[in-house]
């Protein structure tokens, strides 16, 4: 019998992909899925990167740089410069997608076994990144009765070693849709500044902030210009998910100049995936104003019908397109298993994805589940239909 690697068994599975058998078969059965359980926008991608690769004209695809074209890191640069984040194209490096820009900043800034400590619930696959870089997450619990708010510097400090090399944080935060304030990150510049740390911002769902609360980038705090490394992506801002272009942003030059490297390994990002992502740098401030209004409108209709559910919590999320919902059940990988299996309500059935994959300590997240806002109303009135008969009468409820 041939060997499989520990690092492959160790490879946890996605909480968000691992039920999609189980939404094939129900598909096959005749029943209507409702894809609560991934971002996946069902807003069209702006017309400008459409055209974009309509028009495309050069008659080969050839290989851009390995740091991403220069025109399209000039043009990003100026994007961030516009919203108060002073960098060059010097600064920026272009991934396949924003997982690829934080699995090299894993290689660049920490050795095997070092340790990042990330608030959970979080982005699941910051789990996959961490054991494919062998490195051990160190989570730091923040919880749905605080709606998820960052947890007591304090405690942060508690956990700290001489292995310690990053705080991660999400900003607005996959899963939960938490907006960490300026107040909370000048919290952990201080922390990051007393123990010599990375502070790893994943801020791809910048431009979704709601209720008047505004977007502050950890890139905008002073005297953390060598420690604050940015994650950044077109995938949800311009609903461009298939074509994998992502950032990595610092000013630290010894960490892109490291970097590099590792991007010089795998040639370079996509060719055609950074032609559309350049030409969406020049959508109308209206494509923005038009998604805003429409996630504003889903979210206030899924957080009053989520509420409305005895027993259920939903608290209101402040940014991405996501909330992380308590609910009366006794095991949430049970629950979204049968709800594929063996539910359907008027041959509907909604697919969730379970909390406890976004905790990496054991046992939480039995009661919750993420649930991603990223179908129009119509859809989600009928998805939470079906999700209130299916609580009265999965057999796992609990009051």
């Amino acid at each position: 019998m041939l060997k499989i690697s520990q690092k492959g068994i160790n490879m946890p599975e996605s909480p968000i992909r691992k039920l999609v058998p189980y939404a094939e078969a129900a598909k096959k059965r005749g029943t209507t899925v409702y894809h609560l359980n991934i971002g996946q926008p069902d807003i069209k991608t702006p017309e400008v990167a459409l055209d974009a690769i309509r028009n495309y004209d050069e008659t080969t695809i050839e290989y851009s740089h390995s740091a991403g074209n220069v025109s399209y890191r000039e043009k990003l640069a100026k994007y961030y410069n516009n919203i108060d984040i002073p960098v060059t194209s010097d600064d920026i490096l272009i991934t396949t997608g924003g997982s690829e820009a934080i699995l090299f900043a894993l290689n660049t800034c920490c050795d095997e076994g070092d340790e990042i400590i990330i608030p959970e619930p979080f982005y699941a696959n910051y789990n996959g990144f961490a054991t494919a870089a062998g490195v051990k997450v160190v989570p730091i619990t923040s919880t749905i009765e605080n709606d998820f708010a960052l947890p007591p510097i304090e405690e942060f400090d508690k956990l700290i070693t001489p292995k310690t090399r990053a705080i991660v944080i999400c900003n607005p935060n996959n899963p939960t849709g938490y907006l960490y304030s300026k107040e909370e990150l000048q919290q952990l510049k201080e922390l990051v500044l007393k123990h010599n740390l990375y502070l790893f911002s994943d801020e791809v769902y910048r431009e979704f902030c709601y209720g008047g609360h505004t977007h502050f980038s950890a890139m905008q705090l002073e005297g953390l210009e060598n420690h604050v490394i940015l994650f950044d992506s077109v995938s949800k801002r311009y609903s461009e998910c298939g074509i994998r272009i992502g950032a990595l942003v610092t000013r630290n030059k010894e960490v892109i100049k490291t970097a590099l490297k590792f991007g010089q390994a795998r040639l370079c990002p996509p060719g055609l995936g950074q032609v559309a992502a350049e030409a969406s740098l020049d959508t109308p401030k209206e494509y923005f104003d038009e998604v805003y209004n429409e996630y504003i409108s889903r979210r206030d209709f899924m957080v009053s019908a989520l509420n409305k559910m005895e027993g259920v919590y939903c608290p209101e999320p402040k940014g991405a397109f996501y909330t992380v919902v308590k609910l009366p059940i006794d095991n949430s990988d049970r629950f979204a298993q049968w709800l594929l299996e063996d539910f359907s309500y008027e041959g509907q059935t909604v697919m969730v994805a379970p909390a406890s994959g976004f905790y990496a300590t054991e046992g939480l997240g039995q009661n919750e589940v993420r649930i991603a806002y990223v179908l129009k109303n119509e859809d989600l009135e009928k998805a939470m239909k079906v999700l209130e008969e299916a609580l009265k009468v999965y057999p796992g409820r609990k009051l």
